[in-house]
């Protein structure tokens, strides 16, 4: 989900998930004249105790600020449009919320906009304009953004593919703490993509991006480990993987350890079982499933 504050680790290739509070939501309605008298961190404040509160009044509550041009309650209404969260779910009304933010200039509207195009939501699925909002987005500054469109460049998802391009958007991710773009960053070092093949800087990487929370990271990490016989250190980072995944990765990521499991002589076949297990959400308990 869109969050209320700067950038938080999503949900998503650009949804970070908005922030909770212990506090009771206000019970009154902010109206515009309210809203645009309002000081900014105070008003950042009173969306975060809203978002806080029951659901249904929330939205209605977001809504208001949202008329008022409050663009963080505008991106943060059309993510709950989007989800149905508080609110029917309403596609096309997001889309226009977020259109509503990007007149303000807002880096994380402009990257939902992309979203919405590269996914259908509330607009048809166009490529070209995904990847237009995506590069706005980046050229703002938004982690996000940069991410979003570097994986466009390096999978030619309409642009031409220019992965020298992509690196660097990566990096510059990487630097503002983005997970996920540290481990493609592990990625273009491990096939040698614009950069020479280079194990270790690999290696570094996804471990970056595993401590960071990312799924894929914390695979990849587990994954070199395994191939160098550090099993009992690579199952840490296996046990942490259902936390987030979603279950076309986890299925994938069983595969892949079963696959490796078969060369291995009998004697480790315990180890080798304890390892697969480490990626089955029944014994690491409940996983959020991630949205891409």
């Amino acid at each position: 989900m869109v969050a209320i504050t700067a950038h938080a680790a999503p949900a998503s290739a650009g949804q970070p998930s908005p922030p909770t509070s212990g506090t009771s939501a206000r019970s009154t309605i902010l109206d515009g004249y309210a809203i645009n008298r309002r000081d900014p961190a105070a008003l950042t404040t009173d969306l975060q105790q809203i978002l806080a509160g029951p659901p249904a009044a929330a939205a209605a509550t977001l809504r208001a600020a949202a008329e008022g041009g409050v663009v963080q309650a505008q991106l943060v209404y059309g993510q709950w449009l989007l989800d149905g969260h508080g609110v029917t779910r309403d596609p096309e009304a997001a889309f226009q919320w977020f259109q509503h933010a990007s007149r303000q200039g807002a880096p994380m509207a402009l990257n939902m906009l992309g979203q919405c195009h590269a996914h259908g939501w509330g607009t048809p699925v166009n490529a070209l304009m995904a990847v237009y909002w995506y590069r706005l987005s980046a050229l703002g500054g938004l982690d996000w953004g940069m991410y979003n469109y570097a994986t466009a460049l390096t999978l030619a998802q309409g642009v031409a593919c220019d992965r020298p391009t992509a690196l660097a958007w990566f990096r510059k991710a990487a630097d503002l703490g983005h997970a996920k773009s540290m481990n493609m960053v592990g990625s273009f070092y491990e096939d040698g993509w614009v950069v020479a093949q280079d194990l270790a800087q690999a290696a570094h990487h996804y471990l970056q991006a595993a401590q960071g929370g990312d799924f894929r990271g914390q695979f990849n990490t587990a994954r070199l480990l395994i191939l160098a016989g550090q099993v009992d250190v690579a199952t840490h980072w296996l046990h942490r993987i259902p936390q987030t995944a979603t279950p076309a990765f986890l299925h994938k990521a069983q595969a892949w350890v079963l696959a490796i499991a078969t060369q291995r002589p009998a004697r480790e076949s315990g180890i080798w079982r304890c390892t697969v297990q480490a990626l089955n959400p029944a014994t690491t308990g409940d996983h959020a499933h991630h949205l891409a």
